[in-house]
C-alpha cells in the first residue's frame, strides 16, 4: 500500500526527524556536526525555510521549522543529505545508506505547542544522557535562545519574541522554561508525534486539519476508508536523505 505523502504546510511550523540507519551514530566528532550545521544553514537559506530550533544527537536529528513553501522542507533535508553522506561515507571508509529511510515531519499547532517542542528539542541531549543541562550540550539551538551563544542557523518564531520586550527578557523567560522541563503527557505526545509523523496538537486541532487538508489524521471510522495517494519521495528512495 502506498504512503501518504508527508503533510507540510507552508508558514507552519513543521518538526523534522531523521534517524541514523539501524541506530547507527550520525555524527561521531566534532567536524562531523559541523558540517552537518553548516550546510544546513546553506540549504534553509536557499530553500527559504525557518530554523526555529534543532539538536543533533548522535544517532539522531531533530528540527523544528517553517516552511515558505509546500516543497521548501523537503528539498532542504534532502540537499544536505546529498552533500553530508558521502562526504560521511568517504571520511570513515563506508558504503550505503546512512540514514534511517525517509525522514518524518509533524506539523505543529503554534500556538499552543511551538514553545513545547522547542523545548523537548532542548531537553533531549538530557533525556539521552548527554548532559547534564541543556546548556551544557553544544549541539543544539539551546544556548541561542538564552542568549549565550548567536547562531546564525536560527530564525526566532514571533512565539518566543512574545516571550519579552527585550533580548533579556526574552532569553530569561525562555530559560525558565526549559528549566522548568516538560510533563510525561506533553512528552510523550512529542515523542509519538515524531516517531510516526503525526501532528503536534489536541484533537480539534487535528479534526481541523483534517478538513482542511482532506486527509485522514484522525483515527478512520470504520467502513469509511480514506484514500491514500502515492507519495511521491517513493520515486526517489535512492537519494538516501528523502
Amino acid at each position: 500500500m502506498a504512503r501518504q505523502p508527508r503533510l507540510i504546510l507552508p508558514h507552519q511550523p513543521h518538526l523534522i526527524n531523521q534517524r541514523g540507519n539501524d541506530s547507527q551514530h550520525i555524527f561521531r566528532d566534532d567536524e562531523d556536526h559541523e558540517r552537518f550545521l553548516g550546510w544546513l544553514r546553506e540549504c534553509a537559506r536557499f530553500y527559504k525555510v525557518a530554523v526555529h530550533a534543532y539538536v543533533l544527537l548522535p544517532g539522531q536529528v531533530i528540527i523544528l521549522a517553517t516552511p515558505s513553501d509546500e516543497e521548501g522542507l523537503a528539498l532542504m533535508m534532502q540537499k544536505v543529505g546529498r552533500y553530508y553522506v558521502p562526504w560521511f561515507n568517504s571520511k570513515y571508509g563506508r558504503t550505503g545508506t546512512l540514514f534511517q529511510g525517509r525522514f518524518r515531519t509533524s506539523l505543529v499547532d503554534a500556538a499552543h505547542y511551538l514553545l513545547a517542542a522547542s523545548r523537548y528539542i532542548d531537553l533531549a541531549p538530557v533525556q539521552a544522557q548527554l548532559a547534564s543541562s541543556a546548556l551544557e550540550y553544544r549541539w543544539s539551538s539551546h544556548a541561542h535562545h538564552v542568549g549565550v551563544r548567536p547562531d546564525p542557523i536560527v530564525t526566532d518564531h514571533m512565539l518566543y519574541w512574545g516571550l519579552g520586550n527585550t533580548p533579556f527578557q526574552r532569553e530569561a523567560a525562555y530559560s525558565e522554561l526549559v528549566e522548568q522541563g516538560y510533563g510525561s503527557d506533553e512528552g510523550e505526545l512529542i515523542a509519538t508525534a515524531l516517531a510516526k509523523g503525526w501532528p503536534v496538537g489536541s484533537h480539534a486541532f487535528k479534526a481541523e486539519l483534517e478538513k482542511k487538508t482532506q486527509r485522514q489524521i484522525l483515527p478512520a471510522k470504520r467502513g469509511r476508508p480514506f484514500k491514500v495517494k502515492p507519495d511521491p519521495d517513493d520515486t526517489a528512495a535512492g537519494a538516501d536523505a528523502g
